[in-house]
């Protein structure tokens, strides 16, 4: 027989922690077992008390039933936690009994290692011990598994779903506007018509040509007071902010406080216009529709804070800059009396529109009521919303009424903002187209004098009359005299606006056809698809529309060069010289016009439009000798008194050089003891002192003036005296002649004279130094009056492009010198000094240095030169 006694038996002590950790876990086991039936309840109370205050059962209920709910819920909490006092502890032997039972060990592997054998005897020990080495290998292997609470015998109809549902609904809508939260159960709750049952939704989005993603305000973090800039949110200028409050509830004011502003701006919701009066006032609390939807809409344009339902935003702005446009140069007109201006145009976010805006300076009459607006000018941008834009843009405005008459252009620059930035202005006159038949100038008069006043219509129809007085004589051409009583007919028989500018119209045509015929007409039509292509580009035309375009500027291409062909034949001089520089094929227009087509079809339509602008331009200068031909006698007229001119100033120049050496052999002869007799001793005293030893001229080598005694020099310069005579004659001669050709001399001319007889009493006299002075000033003088005479010229139409040598510009080289047979040098246009002034100043230089080197240099003499260098 065994004695089972519970007596401690020595055991290893491996076996013993396993042991000891197996039962532990197996009790823990079966108190699981125990508290989680009794725990559905109070997990449950819990649960349904969560989802009270999530779904703000607190927030909405008035006091009694809140403090009624709150007390509830604590009793019936603290009544089911009494069956949780009535635990049992498990002990070792339900442990083992509860591992063997869920093991399925036999012969209670577990408590036997506990029990000795009830009899002694060697035979039985070894036996016992043996056995019980058997069952704690079994032991090694046990699992308690999990807890089997059963909690389905204790609540057979599933009831402790319904709680956690509950609760998982509440949670998902905790976060929503309207609902509560865990605090609201142990605070007081608020009356109802203080809480706002809304939604707010709060973006800023920057505008489109920025590039930068809206941001969205709510559930943003880090919001500060405006002094801390780093949490400040940054926005572009002139973004859209947008407040949408959606629910039942009060009314929230939404505020935006601009930094410096005492006062807050209300905002209104869409559609709503502020009271200035009441912007700032607190508005009446009035209660919302259920589910209504408001949208409050501003502009941000400066720093400030954003307020609305307690919740508040603080932007930092950064400023949106007004674009910069200027003058590339000064604006140019081209042979076929187009105008061409050169800009730089920058901004911050990219140019949208450019133009230049052209207004009248002549001042007009109070009472003026002219026909067309002003000219319209757009310039051509190389893209779209570029950042820094630089081109050239070249319009014929010559059939505007403002051509030929005093403008002002300034240039202006516009953002996608709306913001514009303007140039410093320029003046000038606008080019016109120069008519060299004399009847389509007066035609072309006509309608100017009208269309750009309509009350002066009468005396247009009096220059009409006019002409047609002398038909015989004025008129020539049977068809040209039809026209002209047809053009009559229209402005007499004219009623309103449209119907002066139809004859206006008719007039210009007439205009036209009498001095070119159809190359007038092909111009004009060349033009006209021209704009138009340019327009469609603009606006980002449909590709059909520009096939069609493309191929309205190739027929106007083409019979504008076969009526550029038929002039050029009845020109023989023009057939027989062509221009090489400016000889133009077909197949390289073709060219050029398949570029536009194929850069506009795949989508580069800001680089169709800048190689339209350079086809435009091309043709311009295609026209430039077609002018310069048709001048005729006028023209070589005119040629002919600015060579006079030229050559007059380059005789004065020689004439005043050799005044100065004469007057400079006269100092050295006072300087070693020949000083000149009687009052000519006080004109030379102190002025300039000279080395006694030096002698000779520039170079060094022996001067016919050395050998001249004081006497012979003072005669020298009064014989040239008749030098001066017959220059400010020749001077005379050719104001006539100007004046003959309709160019009033200028002052300068004046002012010449004036010097130049001065010059020549000072001579007579004998003395040098008053007459280089007053040939210096007439110099001066002359190239003031050739400017002057320019100036006239290109108001008649008659300046650079009209068929006028442009002096200093197609005369010269690219460093500003005079290029051989490129007319008279007025001295004004030189950018590089010629190689003759170069070495004449380092001869001048080195004879300086020469004599500050000289030791037996007076004092006096060597501070002068010590001046001259600016060395004092």
């Amino acid at each position: 027989m065994t004695q089972f006694r519970q007596d401690e038996t020595p055991q290893p002590k491996s076996f013993a922690r396993t042991l000891a950790l197996k039962r532990f876990v197996a009790r823990a086991v079966l108190i699981a077992e125990q508290v989680l039936p009794r725990a559905l309840v109070p997990a449950s109370i819990v649960l349904l008390f969560l989802s009270a205050a999530w779904l703000g059962l607190f927030r909405i209920a008035p006091l009694w039933l809140h403090a009624a709910l709150l007390l509830g819920f604590l009793v019936a909490f603290i009544a089911s936690l009494v069956p949780l006092t009535r635990l049992r502890l498990p002990g070792n032997v339900d442990a083992d009994r509860m591992l063997e039972e869920r093991n399925a060990l036999p012969h209670q592997a577990i408590r036997v290692q506990d029990d000795i054998p009830a009899t002694g005897g060697a035979f039985g020990e070894a036996l016992w011990r043996e056995h019980q080495t058997r069952m704690a290998g079994m032991i090694r292997a046990l699992d308690t598994g999990l807890p089997r609470p059963d909690i389905a015998r204790h609540d057979p109809f599933a009831l402790r779903a319904l709680p956690v549902l509950i609760a998982c609904v509440a949670f998902a809508y905790s976060y929503s506007n309207r609902a509560g939260l865990l605090s609201d159960a142990f605070h007081l709750p608020q009356p109802a018509s203080e809480v706002a049952d809304i939604r707010v939704d709060a973006w800023v989005t920057p505008p489109a040509y920025t590039g930068r993603a809206p941001v969205f305000l709510t559930g943003r973090q880090g919001v500060a007071s405006p002094s801390d800039e780093t949490a400040a949110i940054t926005i572009p200028q002139f973004s859209d902010l947008t407040v949408r409050v959606t629910g039942a509830g009060t009314e929230e004011a939404v505020r935006y406080s601009e930094h410096g502003s005492a006062d807050a701006i209300v905002i209104p919701t869409a559609g709503e216009k502020p009271d200035e009066k009441t912007a700032s006032a607190e508005p009446a609390a009035q209660k919302a529709p259920d589910n209504a939807v408001r949208n409050h809409l501003y502009k941000i344009v400066k720093d400030g804070e954003l307020s609305v339902g307690g919740q508040k935003w603080t932007f930092k702005i950064t400023p949106d800059s007004v674009p910069q446009i200027a003058f590339d140069g000064l604006p140019k007109p081209t042979p076929n009396a187009s105008l061409d201006i050169a800009f730089l145009a920058s901004d911050d976010y990219g140019i949208a529109q450019a133009w230049a805006e052209i207004k009248p300076l002549d001042e007009q009459a109070k009472d003026a009521r002219p026909l067309y607006p002003l000219p319209e000018y757009r310039l051509d941008l190389p893209r779209r919303n570029a950042r820094e834009a630089k081109g050239t843009t070249s319009r014929n405005l010559s059939e505007h009424p403002l051509a030929g008459k005093r403008v002002r252009v300034t240039l202006v620059a516009r953002d996608a903002a709306g913001q514009e930035g303007r140039s410093v202005p320029q003046d000038m006159i606008l080019p016109a187209r120069q008519f060299f038949n004399p009847l389509a100038g007066a035609v072309a008069e006509q309608r100017q004098v009208f269309a750009l006043n309509a009350n002066d219509l009468p005396r247009a129809i009096d220059l009409n009359d006019a002409i047609a007085s002398f038909a015989e004589e004025t008129i020539p051409n049977l068809t040209h005299f039809l026209l002209l009583k047809s053009a009559r007919s229209r402005m007499a028989l004219a009623r309103n606006d449209d119907m002066l500018r139809d004859a206006a119209k008719h007039l210009w045509e007439i205009a036209l056809g009498i001095e070119d015929g159809d190359l007038s007409l092909a111009d004009r039509r060349l033009r006209d698809a021209q704009q138009a292509l340019s327009d469609a580009l603009d606006r980002n035309a449909p590709d059909e529309e520009i096939a069609k375009l493309m191929k309205e500027l190739r027929e106007a291409m083409q019979e504008y060069m076969q009526a550029l062909a038929k002039e050029a034949a009845k020109n023989p001089r023009m057939a027989a010289n062509p221009d090489q520089n400016n000889v133009l094929r077909q197949q390289d227009l073709d060219r050029m016009m398949n570029q536009i087509e194929n850069l506009a079809r795949s989508g580069a339509r800001d680089q169709a439009r800048q190689m339209l602008s350079e086809l435009q331009r091309l043709m311009n200068n295609l026209q430039a000798n077609r002018g310069q031909q048709q001048m005729g006698e006028q023209n070589n007229a005119m040629r002919e008194q600015m060579d006079k001119l030229g050559q007059l100033m380059q005789e004065q120049q020689k004439l005043m050089d050799e005044t100065f050496k004469l007057d400079q052999a006269q100092r050295d002869r006072m300087q070693r003891g020949d000083p000149l007799q009687g009052e000519d001793n006080e004109l030379y005293g102190q002025d300039m002192p000279q080395d006694p030893g030096q002698r000779g001229d520039e170079n060094g080598q022996p001067s016919p003036l050395d050998d001249m005694t004081a006497e012979q020099l003072k005669e020298a310069l009064k014989q040239l005296k008749q030098q001066q005579d017959a220059l400010g004659k020749q001077l005379g001669e050719l104001q006539k002649g100007l004046e003959s050709l309709g160019i009033k001399p200028g002052k300068g001319f004046g002012d010449a004279k004036r010097e130049m007889e001065g010059a020549s009493g000072s001579l007579g006299k004998g003395q040098g130094e008053p007459a280089v002075g007053s040939q210096g000033r007439a110099l001066q003088a002359l190239r003031d009056g050739a400017q002057d005479m320019m100036n006239q010229m290109q108001a008649q139409g008659q300046g650079p492009g009209q068929g006028v040598p442009q002096y200093g510009q197609n005369g010269r080289d690219p460093l500003g010198r005079r290029q051989q047979n490129a007319g008279p040098d007025f001295g004004d246009q030189v950018k590089v000094p010629d190689e003759i002034d170069t070495q004449r100043a380092r001869e001048i230089l080195d004879e300086i240095r020469r004599r500050l080197g000289n030791t037996l240099s007076p004092e006096a003499e060597r501070q002068y030169l010590e001046r001259l260098l600016d060395m004092r």
